[in-house]
């Protein structure tokens, strides 16, 4: 992509803010995103899914289906070749399921037609023959012995993983805390509603290579995913992944991905489309983890927490995916960003015949703040003290151990975060506005203290390969393996190249991650994009830079490159005045000249933990962002409807490249958690689920997200590229547990399950007067 249509072409310097270099072209809808690719050609495909959530498969008829006009051929399980187990480490979900369904997405044949109406016709003329089995929708339940086993053959019957971390006397501890409360809290399911639904192209070329251009957070896993569930060397697989129409984590492993390669292995070369609408995107898609906790927290008289005691419960639903890895998260963010000498954090992750549960912003982190948050605030109660000093008493410093024993030597804002709160003007004037509450409306304001590490965490590496190199027309083009899913990475590493290249932005290319022209750099996830890629690209643009100076100096008789300067579109030698055309420069030199490559990894946690064994990776993790939210509600006394009328987002992520995209990542986070605490339910009843479509489903609307005021405290992070952390996860985790502390400082309703409905609410409210 160019950026030359920018007039005037924004300077690119770290610390201003600069409008995104894709922004014209979405708003304009010029930008082309996986959804819009039409080759000629085409033919589409379409899985026929279970419909049931646990079942044996007796048979599977497509004699009918196969007759019908427009129908190139029908795939079952007997035409997948490998493994047909696709997952991103555990390979236990099915490409095609041949003997027994687990959950009402599973797909069990494979169409490919020549139209959508053709499509529709034979995928509902597929009759398959199930016999129902036992099924399992609880994950309490699940846990049980007898249970109905979703997978034959594990030793540990329904238990995906189970694990605890244990740091001082654990639990014991409690018995000798002067102060002690308790609580249970449940979260449900939560769909990431992106506006593209998944979808991708596909075909396999005369030299048998298949392409792919799909909406996909992880373009480099993808080619290892498919190639392990169908049997292909991964090296003819080339995956292309444009800008996405939103991802959240749910297009954090296989969607199409493996069902479109399989396509195109039947199609002759043509290629072959894929796109689901929303209603199988509920079915077959995935989803945040429902969680259950149960928390008792201990403390002294003064405040000072002394130990905790958590148990976490998590509903992977019908396969892995990435449930350990959430988990994991759960266990390391369950005690929030607080010193606590004595921890006992218990975790277990549950199969059921629900739906997938993986990835989602705020990846295990946004279920236990509701937790932890809420307890903070019943002891504040307890104790009759302010809620926000309670959390400055507690937060963690620098040379702090956390939760997991590991010491925090990165940079830590969460105090920062908190004492900007104490100072705003919105909290210091709270009383006056919750005093001025209109007639049978209660107002209350609520605060939250939230932490969310970064990166993949221990156990493998977390890197990032740039490349950037100067055109023979005289860009500078920048090809990055890491997906921008719209939280606008793309403009960051602009914004790096051109204050390290001393460019403009229409002295730019970007090249959007393309496995054939790109290098491998990760998943668009878990905050470290533009952190690791942002590391890595920073020497590469200081080498390019130095090499083109070097080679300037050939053409200026120079015996050194000192006296040169790489201005927009030139070097110029500065005692004489004299330029360089960068044009001039990029068609004498050779490709190599002009190219230059780095590579960076994320740091990681040294410390020895004597928790978390069972996780094979993802933690524990070195660095975090860090934020503290304040809510400003409204309850009608009539109904138990809650209004968020203000927010108040600080967020300390280390410093800040791009105001107006920090603060961009910041409101979309709190308008995705407010949706999360208020109305977003995929009401999952016996593994179907009943809100499946955007009518049922309730995601906020502009009219539903209230003024935001987002500052920002600028703690610098010396290991990370010009100062930054990752901002896009943190946000998400604070909304709901501020929102909940706001509604029971306003009526007095202790609301312990999500979403905040005003059913619910009005329920607690009449609870409490009796």
């Amino acid at each position: 992509m160019s950026f030359n249509h920018l007039a005037p072409a924004p300077q690119l310097e770290i610390g201003r803010s600069v409008p995104r270099i894709d922004g014209l072209a979405k708003a304009c809808g010029t930008e082309r995103y996986a959804v819009d690719e039409y080759p000629p050609n085409l033919l589409w495909a379409g899985a026929r899914r279970a419909g049931v959530p646990h079942a044996r498969i007796r048979s599977v008829d497509i004699s009918r289906a196969e007759s019908l006009p427009g129908i190139i051929r029908i795939l079952t399980r007997q035409d997948v070749p490998g493994t047909n187990r696709q997952g991103i480490l555990h390979k236990d979900q099915p490409v095609l399921a041949g003997t027994k369904v687990r959950h009402c997405g599973d797909p069990v044949a494979l169409v490919l037609a020549e139209t959508k109406s053709a499509l529709a016709e034979a995928l509902a003329a597929i009759r398959v023959d199930l016999e129902p089995l036992p099924a399992v929708f609880d994950p309490e339940s699940a846990l049980r012995k007898g249970a109905p086993l979703v997978h034959d053959g594990r030793d540990e019957g329904n238990l995906l993983v189970g694990s605890s971390i244990i740091t001082g006397r654990g639990k014991a501890a409690l018995a000798d805390c002067p102060v002690r409360v308790r609580g249970g809290y449940a979260v449900p399911a939560q769909r990431h509603a992106y506006l593209e639904p998944e979808n991708g192209v596909a075909w396999q070329d005369e030299e048998g290579i298949l392409h792919l251009v799909v909406s996909t957070q992880a373009p480099f896993r993808d080619r290892f995913e498919i190639g392990h569930a169908l049997g292909l060397d991964p090296t003819r697989i080339r995956v292309v992944a444009p800008y996405l129409g939103g991802g959240f984590g749910g297009k954090d492993g296989a969607t199409v991905q493996c069902l479109l390669v399989l396509a195109a292995m039947h199609a002759k070369g043509r290629p072959v489309k894929m796109c689901w609408d929303r209603e199988e995107s509920f079915l077959a898609g995935y989803t945040r983890h429902a969680a259950r906790m149960n928390y008792e927290l201990g403390a002294d008289k003064d405040g000072t927490l002394l130990a905790l005691h958590c148990r976490l419960l998590l509903d992977t639903g019908a396969y892995a995916h990435l449930g350990g890895e959430v988990l994991a998260l759960g266990l390391e963010h369950a005690a929030g960003p607080y010193r606590v000498p004595n921890v006992q954090i218990e975790g277990r992750a549950a199969y059921t015949n629900n739906p997938v549960a993986g990835a989602m912003r705020g990846f295990g982190v946004a279920q236990v703040s509701f937790g932890m948050e809420r307890i903070m605030d019943r002891l504040a109660n307890r104790l009759g003290m302010d809620p926000l000093d309670l959390r400055r008493k507690n937060a963690l410093n620098r040379g702090d151990r956390n939760a997991c024993g590991v010491t925090v030597t990165g940079s830590t804002g969460i105090r920062d975060c908190l004492d900007k709160v104490a100072e705003h003007s919105l909290w210091r004037e709270r009383e006056t506005w919750v005093a001025q509450a209109p007639r049978f409306k209660r107002r209350g304001v609520g605060l939250a203290a939230v932490h969310n590490a970064m990166g993949y965490g221990r156990g493998l590496p977390d890197s990032a390969i740039a490349k950037v190199e100067l055109t023979p027309e005289g860009m500078f083009r920048i090809f990055s393996g890491v997906a921008d899913m719209g939280q606008g990475n793309a403009t960051a590493y602009a914004q790096i190249a051109g204050q390290i290249l001393g460019q403009d932005a229409s002295r730019l290319e970007m090249v959007q991650p393309d496995t054939s022209r790109c290098h491998p750099s990760g998943s668009s996830s878990a905050g470290r994009t533009t952190y690791t890629f942002g590391k890595a690209l920073i020497p590469a643009c200081e080498d390019l830079k130095a090499k083109l100076l070097a080679r300037a100096a050939m053409f200026f008789f120079l015996e050194e490159p000192r006296d040169l300067a790489l201005l927009p579109g030139l070097i110029r030698h500065l005692p004489t005045g004299r330029d360089l055309p960068l044009t001039r420069l990029g068609a004498f030199f050779s490709q190599a000249d002009r190219q230059a490559v780095a590579e960076a990894f994320m740091p990681v946690a040294p410390d020895a933990v004597s928790g978390g064994r069972e996780f094979r990776i993802g933690f524990p993790h070195l660095l975090f962002a860090h934020a503290a939210h304040a809510a400003f509600v409204e309850v009608d006394e009539l109904t138990g409807a809650v209004e968020v009328c203000r927010y108040l987002a600080v967020t300390e992520a280390g410093r800040v490249l791009n105001p107006q995209a920090f603060e961009q990542q910041v409101h979309g986070a709190v308008a995705q958690g407010l949706g999360y605490a208020l109305s977003e339910d995929m009401h999952i009843q016996e593994g179907r689920v009943r809100a499946d479509t955007l009518t049922t489903y309730i995601i906020p609307t502009a009219l539903d997200v209230p003024d935001m005021v987002s500052p920002a405290c600028d703690v610098e992070e010396p290991s990370g590229p010009f100062g930054m952390k990752g901002v896009g996860e943190v946000g998400m985790s604070g909304p709901l547990p501020a929102v909940a502390n706001a509604v029971h400082a306003a009526c007095g309703a202790d609301v312990r399950q999500a979403p905040l409905t005003p059913e619910r609410v009005l329920k607690a409210m009449k609870r409490r007067k009796k």
